[in-house]
């Protein structure tokens, strides 16, 4: 099997190799099969962003969400928006967020998403014009029971009420289709600091 993108390749050959030498296939040599399904997405969602500066350009971005695995349950995994996001850096962190979230027990598939856009030097109306545009077309393909996409790099709770604000407005639903929103949004309570305790503690 051929790859071109360089991230996902490398993750996805050292998942290969780490299984391959493990006794896991040794005892099990159909589980092979399971890592056929792992070289490739169940879905890749690419968009452009249109959006207006404050000079009243149009500027436009790339957008993505790679849904890769939904085995155990609905897709979940970050945005990331940054100037380093390509196709293949997406496939290899929601390779990296579904095996992450196997591993917590809960019945969560993984995915990853985001932009090239770079907030940075970008003014809260352009930030927040970028955003409603980019959840303008992610609402198509998210909700609770399907993807529920969260902040990462880049998306803080600013940007991710944006965009829940963004996803109401396209749909007319509130339920369970983003995590990270603020407390007055349905947000949980303590979230930034379940993060330190989870460090400290884990």
């Amino acid at each position: 099997m051929a790859f071109f993108e360089p991230e996902f390749d490398q993750a996805y050959s050292d998942l290969a190799s780490s299984l391959e030498n493990s006794t896991v296939l040794k005892h099990h040599p159909k589980y092979r099969d399971a890592l056929k399904v792992f070289a490739i997405p169940e879905r890749t969602i690419q968009s452009r962003v249109v959006w207006e500066d404050d000079n009243n350009c149009v500027r436009v971005d790339h957008g993505y969400r790679v849904q890769f695995n939904s085995a155990l349950g609905p897709y979940k995994g970050g945005l990331r928006f940054h100037p380093s996001v390509s196709l293949s850096v997406l496939n290899f962190l929601s390779l990296e967020q579904t095996l992450k979230n196997a591993l917590t027990g809960l019945n969560l598939g993984g995915a990853k998403g985001g932009s090239d856009f770079d907030p940075k030097g970008k003014s809260d109306n352009e930030i927040r014009r970028f955003c409603m545009s980019f959840m303008r077309e992610l609402s198509k393909y998210i909700g609770a029971d399907t993807d529920v996409p969260a902040g990462d790099v880049g998306c803080t709770r600013r940007e991710v009420g944006w965009m829940f604000g963004a996803y109401k407005a396209a749909t007319a639903r509130w339920e369970g289709c983003i995590t990270n929103k603020g407390s007055a949004f349905g947000g949980s309570l303590m979230k930034l600091e379940a993060t330190g305790f989870g460090l400290v503690h884990g």
